[in-house]
């Protein structure tokens, strides 16, 4: 009897034992499986990225940390070296893919500096010159402004005021006599920039088209330094919101004569310019820029690869003129010339400075929308050619479309995002044009 329960606890023993040394294994199995399952969602989330960069990935931290805690209790394991190895691959990708940029890639920024330079030198002598010559009829002092108590509209008539810091859009405010930019405050006194009119309006938007031919760096400007002419006096609630607060305060009214950005450009009213006002040295800009353009207009065969080439190329050489040209035509695209396409050339233009500084371009893909297709398969297979001569003359106006893809590079060779794709259309054969032409690349 106690023979058969020494052998029962023999067994017991050996069964605990071949049971505890398989655990580790079955322990270890299944780490590995949870490693196996987490990386490869991380490597399909990487696949997805296609070469770009994310900064949240859903399934990296659940997939990195099982493989390193598998590679440290285990870096001998054949099965645990190759996740590590996979790991380190879906890491690297996971970073975007990185490109060399080359000095030509950047040439126009260098170029756009040089002009900038020559334009902010011409501004800066043009408005030292001009503040001189209004020096004798310019008050000197403009703080505190002269008392309206004991100064008359008359006693100021036609006398200059030079006010630097003039914030806008931040000090405008519509009043029950104009709009206005506010300049002062309670304890000092008031002046009131007329932005009503011309005198303005003329400028402003020199200044505006300075940035969109030269300067992007520009932006949009905040405090600006007005030469202006004393005109009237008034009396309002210097206050931008709707339900405005504060008591009334009488301030001079001072109509604008130039505006001046310091380091950027002078700008000047003009009764008689198209415009109304232009920026120093504008007549000279488009025939400077001339000389960069490296691309001066787009062939009628021109392919869809090589016309996103030529639109990314007038971007970058603010060349507005080709970028229109580069735009689809077509009656249901709204506003070519107007709006529409400046809106989307300053985007074009901050994100070429602040983004990216390259684009590369994928194989075009090109499919027909609307009309028979001469490269039908099965067209070509089954009908003959009275068939498809008749259907084609039945299917109207062709209109094909064109896919290419881009990937954009910052300055330092990085790929900004996961590449995106731009819509080209054409009709009967025709030229091709860009349709989607706000899109980033």
């Amino acid at each position: 009897m106690k023979k058969k329960k020494r052998i029962a606890a023999l067994a017991a023993i050996v069964l605990w034992a071949a049971l505890a040394a398989a655990a580790p294994a079955a322990d270890k199995r299944q780490l590995i499986s949870y490693a196996e399952h987490y990386l490869r969602e991380f490597e399909q989330e990487v696949a997805r990225e296609r070469g770009g960069e994310k900064t949240i990935w859903r399934s990296k931290d659940a997939a990195l940390s099982r493989v390193q805690e598998l590679h440290e209790k285990y870096p001998n394991d054949p099965q645990v070296q190759a996740l590590f190895e996979r790991a380190r691959v879906a890491l690297k990708k996971s970073k975007g893919d990185f490109m060399e940029i080359t000095p030509e890639m950047t040439s126009y920024l260098r170029t756009e500096e040089t002009l900038r330079k020559d334009i902010a030198a011409a501004g800066k002598a043009a408005w030292e010159k001009l503040i001189g010559e209004k020096r004798a009829e310019t008050i000197e002092k403009i703080f505190p402004t002269p008392d309206y108590k004991t100064v008359s509209v008359d006693d100021l008539q036609g006398r200059y005021v030079v006010l630097e810091n003039a914030r806008y859009p931040q000090g405008q405010f519509y009043g029950a006599t104009g709009e206005y930019i506010a300049v002062g405050k309670p304890s000092t006194g008031y002046y009131f920039v007329d932005i009503s009119g011309r005198a303005w309006l003329g400028p402003y938007e020199a200044v505006k088209r300075f940035r969109r031919q030269v300067d992007t760096d520009l932006e949009d400007v905040q405090n600006w330094t007005i030469l202006g002419k004393i005109t009237d006096i008034t009396s309002e609630i210097p206050d931008a919101s709707e339900n405005k607060v504060g008591n009334y305060q009488f301030g001079w009214v001072v109509t604008p004569v130039a505006l001046y950005v310091p380091d950027h450009c002078m700008a000047l009213y003009d009764a008689n310019h198209e415009s109304s006002g232009v920026f120093i040295g504008e007549e000279s800009v488009q025939r400077v820029k001339e000389s960069w353009y490296s691309v001066k207009s787009v062939p009628d065969d021109v392919t869809p690869e090589r016309l996103m080439e030529i639109f990314v190329t007038a971007i970058k050489e603010k060349n507005f003129k080709l970028y229109c040209s580069c735009i689809d035509p077509s009656a249901d695209r709204k506003d070519i010339d107007g709006e529409q396409s400046t809106f989307f050339w300053d985007l074009h233009q901050r994100r070429f400075h602040s983004q990216y500084v390259h684009v590369t371009f994928g194989k075009a893909r090109i499919k027909v929308l609307k009309g028979f297709d001469e490269k039908d398969t099965f067209d070509n297979y089954f009908l003959d050619e009275k068939d498809r001569a008749d259907i084609k003359k039945a299917s109207g106006t062709k209109l094909e479309e064109a896919v290419v893809e881009t990937r954009a590079w910052d300055a330092n060779g990085k790929v900004v995002g996961s590449p995106k794709p731009h819509r080209l259309r054409r009709q009967d054969g025709g030229r091709w044009f860009v349709y989607d032409i706000g899109f980033r690349f």
